[in-house]
């Protein structure tokens, strides 16, 4: 028996047909979930937050410590994926897994999931969108930089990625395998312009742990102040590693997919931790010793407060206009490739649960393109979400957005909450059938730590970032300009974070206790042996 036949057998055991087209292979698989990571994405767009918060330290040791325990999450994660390597992944574990109300389990882990993985896309289009404005404003500083014009790049960026999409998992395959090396060798592009910078007054090798002078966001004081913002600080390390879980979304396209996916999983997260190690402590070396500069940085100035481009404004000043053109460039390049996977990820996750009848209009977004083999109907929806909720952006007061740390938030505890539920039912599974690939008998030490470490971040990540805390719409910060001029700025301290994950929970919540839970039954096998070769031989070929 080949390989594919392997994996469809397996499929059918699962009770599905092998309607999607199997052509990615393992590296293909880990190409997914490591352009979704996307150092070049994650490591710049949340750079400022390291700025503001803990400084070079949380910035650098970040790596060290989000990188050990997102291990053990993706370690939990990939022992049951190699047991249910189906495209439905974190929710049709949690159906499997669950001794009683199995349905009830795989529903709020689908939605968790979902909105994590829309909170994904919508935070890596919308940090690119302010990467590519300010490369336009490179070329011709007449360009505007407002919430309007991101807007609309943003809205660009997200058909361009259906579009992509579209074509088919043939395309994303190549594109997928091309950004696993642009992003290798844009790291080690950027480390080497940075290493080799000498313009300006740097912090230098020897200070690349430098801890701030407290004098930005009106952070100041000592003990619970300066824990709580070293805590804050790990969402810059945290928001990067995610989004791992496509390489079970796209299990179902994956030749071997029992031991690919989860050997994906975890390999794109040490891969990614110490690449964005190494790029990290080269910009930390760059930055600026002086406050007033170093805040300039941070914050911008008056026709550029954006604070996602707290990475393109320290390449510009540590490397000259000509070469921060090409680094940010390479780093834009990286970031649409990110927001590609994205897409593929939430579409599959879309596919298989209106599969299993869980969305609205479930026949109409599981609809398969007989000539692609992709689930173009979830594609645009996954496309029209992120758009949806990308609308926070229009938000603004003083020129500073708060959208992209909402976006970020929303992202990491969406879909942590999604990984927490399965590694909890199968810690409480003793009959748990390991797959090819598992834990040896270490599952209890892995998966309770782990769980410990999602608890802590979904606490950090809906807090404030800004202090002082009231009023929640607005306080200012005083720093320099540009030209050394004194710069007001305007900063919006609330976290919308909390309010709408706990609106969208709220949402399918009372969806499940009015609707749901009279017709969701969890994962439906799509028939019998015959059937489900007689569904495949309607769509042709799938391998």
């Amino acid at each position: 028996m080949s390989g594919i036949d392997e994996d469809r057998a397996t499929l059918h055991r699962l009770g599905y047909a092998q309607e999607l087209r199997r052509g990615l292979g393992g590296f293909s698989n880990f190409a997914i979930s490591f352009s979704i990571i996307s150092v070049l994405s994650g490591a710049l767009l949340s750079y400022w937050l390291g700025l503001v918060t803990g400084g070079p330290r949380v910035i650098a040791l970040g790596w060290v410590i989000v990188g050990f325990f997102s291990m053990l999450v993706g370690m939990a994660m990939g022992e049951i994926c190699s047991a249910y390597p189906t495209a439905g992944g974190l929710y049709y574990w949690s159906a499997k897994l669950a001794r009683r109300n199995g349905p009830r389990w795989a529903w709020f882990t689908g939605w968790f999931n979902l909105v994590g993985q829309v909170g994904t896309t919508a935070s890596v289009d919308y940090g690119l969108a302010i990467f590519i404005g300010y490369f336009i404003r490179l070329h011709s500083p007449g360009f505007r930089l407002t919430a309007w014009t991101v807007f609309g790049l943003y809205a660009g960026l997200l058909l361009l990625h259906g579009l992509l999409n579209a074509f088919g998992v043939r395309l994303v395959k190549v594109l997928g395998d091309v950004s696993v090396w642009w992003h290798l060798a844009g790291v080690a592009a950027l480390v080497l312009a940075l290493t080799l910078s000498s313009r300006g007054e740097q912090r230098g090798w020897a200070h690349v742990l430098d801890g701030q002078q407290g004098v930005l966001a009106g952070w100041s004081g000592k003990g619970f102040v300066v824990v709580y913002m070293f805590g804050i600080g790990l969402l810059l390390a945290q928001f990067t590693i995610t989004g791992f879980d496509a390489s079970a979304h796209v299990s179902e396209e994956t030749v071997g997919a029992a031991r690919a996916a989860p050997t994906a999983i975890v390999r794109s997260i040490y891969v990614s931790a110490v690449a964005a190690l190494v790029l990290c402590l080269a910009m930390n070396k760059t930055l600026p010793k002086g406050d007033s500069a170093y805040s300039t940085i941070a914050f911008g100035g008056p026709g550029d407060a954006f604070l996602v481009n707290a990475a393109p404004r320290l390449f510009s000043s540590a490397l000259g206009t000509g070469m921060a053109k090409f680094v940010i460039l390479v780093a834009i390049v990286g970031q649409f490739f990110c927001g590609l996977a994205c897409v593929t990820a939430n579409s599959r996750m879309i596919y298989a649960f209106s599969r299993d009848g869980a969305l609205p209009g479930s026949r109409l977004w599981h609809r398969i393109n007989r000539r692609t083999r992709t689930p173009t109907n979830s594609i645009w929806l996954a496309v029209g979400l992120a758009l949806a909720v990308g609308l926070v952006s229009i938000y603004q007061k003083g020129g500073v957005s708060t959208a992209f740390f909402a976006l970020t938030g929303i992202c990491v505890i969406g879909l942590y909450l999604s990984y927490a539920i399965p590694i909890y039912l199968r810690l409480r599974t003793a009959d748990f059938q390991v797959g090819p690939w598992h834990l040896k008998g270490r599952h209890r030490l892995v998966g309770w730590t782990a769980l410990g470490w999602i608890a802590v971040i979904t606490v950090l990540f809906v807090g404030p970032v800004f202090r002082p805390f009231w009023p929640p719409f607005g306080s200012t910060v005083v720093g320099a300009g540009t030209a050394g001029e004194v710069v007001t700025y305007h900063q919006n301290n609330v976290n919308f974070t909390g309010p709408i994950l706990l609106l969208a929970a709220l949402g399918f919540g009372l969806y499940w206790t009015l609707s749901g839970r009279k017709w969701f039954v969890g994962p439906r096998p799509q028939g019998t042996e015959e059937e489900l070769a007689a569904l495949e031989e309607q769509l042709g070929d799938g391998a």
